[in-house]
């Protein structure tokens, strides 16, 4: 028996201990590149190869930090990581869209792993919370344009820029960040450059509500002017 509680103490140790480390690992990307993410990996052995670049938030266009709180998180300069409005619409409706916000994503896409299960959203909370603790908006946002999948195998800012457009992240206009904004439901099957009809709308909608956060200043944690 005393050898049983010994190893329930170990055991109970090393489970702490790894808790521990792995919220400081989340607690320091504020400074350091987080590492190549679960589906990064996935991706490279079904693929054989990953387009990414790192790119600091100096070098990727506003347009596109604006697009994508008006198309991702609209309140992303405000809450603390979860968009309790858009949740009790979930709750209310049963429709999920909109309700995961940039800093969730960035625990999903940085530090956990892609299928959806109650384990995979509890373990996306905590880290959420981690993060929005110990890294400024900024951070965050930079670190979600650089993981977040934008093409089959294109991962970030940088690598899509550049596989799309044929320019540098920072060279992205209004409309082609819009465009890389509304593929990211479904990244993989869908042409920025060449959106159907119902995309277009959402391109559209995209664009104005860049410009409209621009000049309410809900972008003002990400926006360098």
């Amino acid at each position: 028996m005393r050898v049983i509680w010994r190893g329930m103490r170990l055991l109970i140790r090393s489970v702490l201990l790894l808790a521990v480390a792995f919220v400081l690992l989340v607690a320091a990307g504020r400074w350091i590149t987080p590492p190549m993410s679960v589906l990064m990996v996935q991706e490279r052995l079904r693929l054989g190869q990953l387009d990414q670049t790192w790119v600091p938030r100096e070098r990727i266009s506003p347009h596109l930090m604006r697009a994508a709180i008006a198309g991702e998180d609209a309140q992303f300069c405000a809450h603390f990581g979860f968009d309790m409005e858009a949740i009790q619409e979930v709750l209310d409706t049963g429709q999920s869209r909109g309700a995961s916000t940039i800093s969730q994503q960035v625990a999903k896409n940085a530090y956990l792993w892609p299928a959806r299960s109650w384990v995979r959203k509890g373990a996306e909370a905590g880290v959420t919370l981690i993060i929005e603790a110990t890294w400024p908006k900024a951070r965050i946002m930079e670190v979600y344009l650089n993981v977040a999948e934008m093409g089959e195998g294109v991962f970030g800012a940088e690598a899509a820029a550049w596989h799309w457009y044929g320019v540098p992240a920072r060279d992205l206009s209004l409309r082609q960040s819009a465009q890389l904004v509304a593929i990211l439901p479904n990244p993989r099957a869908r042409d920025p450059k060449n959106p159907p009809p119902s995309r277009a709308r959402r391109v559209a909608q995209i664009m104005d509500g860049a410009e409209t956060i621009r000049r309410d200043g809900r972008a003002a944690c990400v926006d360098p002017e």
